[in-house]
């Protein structure tokens, strides 16, 4: 089964899109103010670093993963301004149906609800669009950021991954949160926009 892309994806002023060449210069330019702060999250290669595809290369790559059913790779938007990505990987169908999500955001802009609006999204397009059966975020114990998030969400805490993903030059320990579309019917957005109504 091969999905429909591109895709957008909306809720107020969090929009969700595909990545586009013409993004270039923005993105550079967010990645680089925040390279410090994404550091000791972001995956690395136990090889090294070999020679980083180009910018084009890599739009070219997404879209033609998210074509064959593999992946969907979304910028996050704020207010009309690139924020961040919100990425869908590893999608498996048949008799699996699932797939992982990983993020990053601005810091200028953390904090402020995009991340749970991007997951919601993204969760309820997985589930009633593209009717995947799980989904998965797998969280760094010390990112007490994206640990918030997954609590937002009512995501399960399937428990600590140990040495999981290399990241910022190690092997680091994951704890796994998931969702099955059973434990959502009224969906992520839905379930988000209720608990932040009873926090009030």
């Amino acid at each position: 089964m091969t999905p429909s892309w591109p895709v957008e994806l909306r809720e107020g002023p969090v929009r969700l899109r595909p990545l586009r060449r013409g993004d270039a210069a923005t993105w550079r330019r967010v990645r680089a103010a925040n390279a410090a702060w994404l550091r000791p999250w972001e995956a690395t290669s136990p090889e090294g670093s070999g020679p980083a595809p180009t910018f084009a290369q890599m739009v070219r790559g997404f879209s033609r993963e998210a074509r064959a059913g593999r992946m969907l790779p979304f910028v996050v938007e704020l207010d009309g301004n690139l924020v961040g990505q919100i990425t869908v990987s590893g999608i498996t169908w048949g008799s699996l149906r699932s797939a992982h999500i990983g993020y990053w955001i601005d810091q200028r802009v953390a904090g402020r609800g995009t991340i749970p609006v991007a997951l919601a999204l993204v969760g309820d397009h997985c589930f009633r669009v593209l009717r995947l059966h799980r989904i998965e975020v797998n969280i760094r114990p010390e990112n007490a950021a994206s640990l918030r998030v997954a609590e937002k969400l009512g995501m399960r805490d399937e428990g600590l991954r140990k040495a999981f993903l290399h990241i910022d030059g190690s092997w680091r320990d994951h704890r796994t949160f998931a969702l099955t579309t059973e434990e959502v019917p009224e969906g992520l957005l839905t379930r988000y926009r209720t608990s932040r109504t009873t926090r009030g």
